[in-house]
């Protein structure tokens, strides 16, 4: 085994997440090389690139709170996690796109990230709401020795060291709940597609300051709408002011004008569309209007063809309020529309598949909180979680947002209920989505109904194991599409260390060659990791096109070696070789110009 510096002096090319150049520094420095000049940013020239007057301040209205600076370097502190695929709680591994991601949702988003980076259609979460009953408490990493690593601990005093213990270990903290929030939703926003859309449930505890963290970190103007769910049929009789019966749905897209929302299909047509012509069904509406305000322009006579001349109708004459709808250009142009009935003029409205999806989801049709228990005691016989979102719910949000092929990500994935209701919709509409699930293995409290049926069923008493066992039995009731899952485990990535006698200490790699093979595929992010690698020459080579992947590359023949490199030269495809299990032996030398080194 070799290391990465070994490779590199060698004259090989290496592909490591940890010297990966920031695009956006690759661009300011082609485009203007003057803001960057050795390493560092310089503020004056970048104001005079902005068009900011020199003296004007660059820092404006935002969010502040304790433990920000600890959040944006967890944002852009590198993962030392890897993927194992698990076969053993996979469900149809060779031929299913979707994908179950096991540990630490910080950590599981950065490894989406090399390939999913801009192509996630649409994001559903529900994330803790910071309430005494979920009992919030902030858990990623933070010490000074967690500080030493991020880079930040010169900058911090033992009073700010105390202030950020007291406020990330207190329960309903605020603080801790946007430190934990700002990194991954800013890991959300770079893997969303650029007409993406997420949607983040979340109830009054923390609404607001959701809702100005995620200005920050989406804009403003791509903020789209809070969607109001009718959460309970009534709220709790102890409630002290209110009976509280809605949650909150904060929905953002990547960009505002790219991004459109589909017609609700379901919704419950008002209109009488009793008239019908080659085009459909219609209903007439006015032309003329008492309610758009008063134009002079838009108040002229219309001649119909027998000659019959039409005005607008003001009730007081000697008042005028009303006006035509269209233009006179509008008029000519769509003359034949015009329907001349009974003293008014009229255009005929069409009848559509669906309407615009309201804000207001109050009907039966998108569940309540015990519809989504229902969802989960149906499968089990009894109720895991206690407020899971109804599959109604996630099905209208995703249904309403994405197209038949998109990727669904849910990166707080709890009971399993995005997953579900993604296979409920291909089944209903023959679509082709995948989901992308990630949810940390959580353990279950002992006393809940969840723990005992972990322990009856022989499977680890974590949240996950929910997760997974509601997807396998739902897909089972579904019974048609994509109903399987890869799921994988996070791994410690392998690194060099050193003992304490200052030797170099190889680290131990798990042996399980398509993991292995995964592992390089997430990293290099060209291929889509959801795909099944064709086994070329078994625990070795594999490919996906013309890419190959290759693994325990010192067990490969030359001739084996050659035919690879052959075939993905001649099909414009490209060549890895997993750094940790590769040998400098005469065979990689000698197609060095030919392979890059992954670690």
């Amino acid at each position: 085994m070799n290391d990465k510096q070994t490779f590199i002096q060698q004259g090989f090319s290496v592909l490591d997440t940890e010297n990966k150049e920031n695009k956006l520094i690759d661009f300011i420095k082609e485009h203007y090389p003057q803001v960057l000049k050795d390493g560092e940013l310089n503020l004056h020239e970048l104001k005079f690139v902005l068009g900011l007057p020199i003296d004007e301040k660059v820092n404006g209205y935002g969010l502040n709170f304790v433990g920000r600076g600890v959040a944006r370097a967890k944002y852009a502190q590198e993962t030392e996690k890897e993927l194992l695929l698990n076969r053993t709680l996979s469900k149809n591994i060779d031929t299913t796109q979707n994908m179950v991601l096991k540990g630490d949702n910080l950590d599981s988003l950065k490894l989406l990230k090399p390939h999913y980076s801009g192509k996630i259609k649409c994001i559903y979460i529900d994330p803790p709401y910071n309430t005494s009953s979920d009992e919030f408490v902030y858990p990623d990493k933070f010490d000074r020795e967690e500080a030493e690593v991020l880079g930040i601990a010169d900058n911090l005093s033992e009073e700010d060291f105390d202030r950020m213990e007291f406020s990330f270990k207190t329960k309903k903290s605020h603080n801790g709940w946007l430190a934990f929030m700002y990194p991954r939703l800013l890991l959300a926003r770079d893997l969303l597609a650029k007409d993406g859309v997420i949607f983040i449930s979340i109830d009054d505890n923390e609404q607001a300051n959701l809702k100005i963290l995620c200005d920050e970190i989406f804009g403003e103007e791509n903020f789209v709408t809070d969607l109001i769910w009718k959460s309970k049929s009534g709220g709790a009789n102890d409630s002290k002011f209110f009976a509280t019966d809605h949650e909150y749905i904060v929905c953002y897209a990547k960009n505002s004008t790219l991004f459109n929302l589909k017609t609700d299909r379901n919704a419950e047509v008002t209109t009488s569309y009793n008239l019908e012509d080659e085009k459909g069904k219609y209903a007439l509406d006015r032309l003329d209007k008492q309610s758009l305000g008063y134009m002079e322009s838009l108040d002229f006579p219309i001649i119909s063809p027998d000659g019959t001349e039409y005005r607008v109708f003001h009730k007081n004459p000697n008042q005028k309020v009303a006006r035509w709808r269209w233009s006179k250009k509008t008029v000519q142009e769509r003359y034949d529309e015009l329907v001349f009935k009974d003293g008014n003029v009229y255009t005929k409205n069409y009848q559509k598949e669906g309407s615009i999806p309201r804000s207001l989801l109050t009907e039966e049709r998108f569940g309540r909180t015990r519809t989504g228990k229902t969802d989960v005691s149906k499968l089990f016989d009894i109720s895991p979680f206690d407020n899971p979102k109804p599959v109604k719910l996630i099905n209208h949000l995703i249904s309403i947002s994405t197209n038949l092929n998109a990727i669904i990500l849910d990166f707080f994935a709890g009971s399993g209920t995005t997953g579900h209701a993604v296979m409920v919709l291909n089944a209903e509409d023959g679509g082709n989505r995948k989901f992308i699930l990630c949810q940390i293995d959580e353990p279950i409290g002992e006393g809940k109904p969840a723990y005992q049926f972990c322990i009856d069923n022989g499977v680890e008493p974590v949240i996950s194991s929910i997760t997974i066992e509601r997807l396998r039995r739902a897909g089972e009731q579904i019974g048609s599409g994509d109903t399987g899952f890869k799921v994988f485990d996070h791994t410690d990535a392998p690194k060099l260390t050193q003992d304490e006698n200052g030797q170099i200490v190889l680290p131990t790699l798990h042996n399980d060659a398509l993991s292995r093979i995964y592992t390089m595929i997430f990293k290099v992010g060209l291929d889509e990791p959801s795909q099944v690698p064709q086994e070329v020459l078994k625990d070795c080579i594999y490919k996906i096109g013309h890419h190959y992947y290759i693994t325990n590359s010192e067990q490969i023949s030359k001739e084996d070696f050659a035919t690879a490199i052959k075939d993905a030269t001649q099909n414009s495809g490209k060549i890895f070789i997993d750094g940790w299990t590769a040998s400098l032996n005469a065979t990689l030398q000698h197609y060095k110009e030919e392979v890059q080194i992954v670690f």
